[in-house]
């Protein structure tokens, strides 16, 4: 009997220890909304990239500079920014509403010491990922930033897997692995990208979800 009570104690002392040190309040179903989001981005996207294509086919007998012009490249780009942020902001808005809630369930504190390590760690990689996406922009090379948004991604949910549910890890690990793919089928990085960002956060939250918050 005192022997039971010692491993319980133990167990207790564990999971207090793993409280303060990782945040566990993640909610799964945000990563499935998140998912979610970048499909149906991922979708207007490629509406956009077929329509600019068209646009060029059906002006082909124009000079380069007038063909530019016509298509509205730089609006194209634009647009494509502005879905890729618009997809990130609703998934960050979900995250915290979804996660603010799970902690009020648990009785966890979502502004902590844990908290504060795991965004740190998180946005290091990622406004350096960011930084450098805007570089491939200004040089031109569009063709590599869904794989170099997919890779800093992963290199930033690898980083803050330490003071989180360490299965984020795995997650980082797949969108690291497709994003160095990716830079071997230039064009097809939207397909890449909606794999990375849409099902592989689906899958992830889904697990998630029925791992640690359905109990």
């Amino acid at each position: 009997m005192e022997a039971k009570k010692y491993l319980e104690d133990i167990t207790e002392i564990k999971n207090m220890m793993s409280r303060s040190s990782r945040f566990i309040s993640l909610s799964g179903l945000s990563g499935v909304m998140a998912g979610i989001y970048a499909l149906i981005g991922a979708f207007i996207a490629k509406l956009l990239i077929d329509d600019h294509l068209q646009s060029v086919k059906s002006h082909q007998d124009l000079p380069k500079a007038g063909l530019y012009e016509i298509i509205g490249y730089s609006d194209l780009i634009s647009n494509l920014f502005l879905i890729a942020i618009s997809v990130a902001l609703l998934a960050i808005l979900t995250g915290l509403i979804l996660t603010i809630r799970k902690a009020k369930k648990s009785g966890e504190d979502i502004w902590d010491a844990s908290s504060k390590r795991l965004i740190l760690n998180f946005l290091i990689p990622l406004i350096a990922g960011g930084l450098f996406c805007l570089v491939l922009l200004q040089y031109g090379y569009v063709g590599l930033v869904a794989s170099a948004t997919l890779i800093f991604y992963g290199l930033a949910c690898v980083n803050a897997s330490k003071y989180t549910l360490g299965d984020i890890r795995y997650l980082g690990i797949a969108n690291i692995i497709i994003g160095l793919m990716a830079t071997q089928f230039i064009g097809y990085g939207l397909y890449f990208w909606a794999l990375g960002f849409g099902a592989f956060h689906i899958i992830y939250g889904a697990l998630m979800y029925f791992k640690h918050d359905k109990k």
